[in-house]
């Protein structure tokens, strides 16, 4: 069945690409399969993954590619074998991953039974930059339309504006999986290091579940006001507040690191956790990071490490968004503009998310 609408998109054509030279193409999306759903894209959310696979930051890019995997939009072709009960007509989203073995894959897969499906053991396919499971090349969301498996496909909750859950769908859920899967709520103190894209959403998030304590951690003072302002109880700027990790010693139960730059002071954190604490790392730097055994050992300590969320996690999310009004930080650019946005965000400029409209 032909289509009477065209998969146009901004392609990067190689690394440098990053500083604002993608080039709007045709491109040729998926063979179509009937679990499939095609989307017209409205709001595309920019995330910074997008740059490092822009940039070939964490390995060789499949060049050429469409990044975006904060996409949202409007259903208008749904296969006869989607999941979810999508319609045409529905406003829906995908987020970071795009496919899993499902539970059919060569290997026994215990993550995609359990619903854990970021953690597939047969290769899950991410929304840009990889290969779906028939072959196919995966396009992403600076584009016109995106077609996607109906099993990483979700509805929008009424009450939901569209530009608030696209960037839900892979930097909402990236702090949101850890915040839930390591109890954070009553009870428990935690810090947010990196209050950015992604660690303003764990504020959001862990302000709303209930956290007795939620506290923000970034390089400079600068950033305090915006921190507070988010909800923050206190803030920490570790290049300006001396001996910060001594005053804040075995303070905090959980830490969520959003920082992806190996130069984090991953020790300091470390002693800020209590007995038992975890600090969970959900940033990615492009190099390798040492790790001071000593902060871990003495404080009964655990560094772990979190990855997206699944189909589960994410409409929980979503409903757990619209149900407490969760409003994140975000400019709204036209699709047209998408290459000065992203050389915006690499400037740091973002407060916090940009999200691309088409017009």
């Amino acid at each position: 069945m032909a289509t009477d609408y065209k998969f146009e998109g901004w392609l990067g054509e190689d690394a440098g690409s990053v500083n604002g030279k993608m080039v709007w193409k045709e491109f040729e999306p998926k063979k179509w399969e009937e679990n499939d759903i095609d989307i017209k894209i409205t709001h595309s959310g920019i995330c910074g993954s997008d740059l490092h696979t822009l940039r070939s930051g964490w390995g060789a890019t499949p060049y050429p590619c469409v990044v975006g995997h904060e996409i949202v939009g409007t259903a208008v072709r749904v296969g006869s074998k989607a999941e979810g009960g999508i319609k045409v007509g529905d406003t829906v989203g995908v987020g970071a991953q795009s496919d899993s073995c499902l539970g059919r894959g060569k290997k026994d897969c215990a993550p995609c039974k359990e619903n854990e499906e970021p953690y597939c053991i047969n290769g899950g396919v991410n929304t840009y930059g990889s290969i779906h499971y028939n072959g196919d090349k995966a396009y992403g969301g600076y584009a016109l339309y995106h077609r996607a498996p109906s099993h990483f496909v979700f509805k929008i909750p009424d009450g939901l504006a569209p530009e608030y859950a696209a960037p839900m769908l892979c930097g909402g859920v990236t702090v949101y999986s850890p915040l839930r899967h390591w109890g954070v709520g009553p009870g428990k103190k935690v810090a947010i290091a990196g209050v950015g894209g992604l660690g303003h959403f764990a504020v959001l998030f862990a302000k709303a579940l209930g956290a007795d304590e939620v506290v923000g951690i970034s390089r400079k003072a600068a950033k305090r006001k915006e921190a507070m302002s988010l909800g923050c109880d206190d803030y920490i700027a570790t290049d300006d507040d001396k001996d910060w990790a001594k005053h804040n010693a075995n303070r905090f139960d959980v830490i969520i690191s959003t920082v992806s730059s190996a130069k984090m002071p991953i020790g300091d954190y470390l002693e800020t956790l209590a007995l038992d604490g975890s600090m969970v790392q959900v940033g990615a730097p492009e190099e390798p990071i040492p790790v001071p055994m000593f902060s871990l050992l003495k404080g009964r300590r655990s560094l772990a490490g979190s990855a997206i969320g699944s189909p589960k996690v994410i409409r929980e999310m979503l409903q757990f968004a619209a149900d407490k009004k969760i409003k994140p930080f975000v400019e709204k650019r036209p699709m047209s503009d998408a290459n000065q946005a992203i050389i915006d965000m690499e400037d740091g400029k973002a407060r916090f998310r940009y999200v691309l409209v088409n017009e």
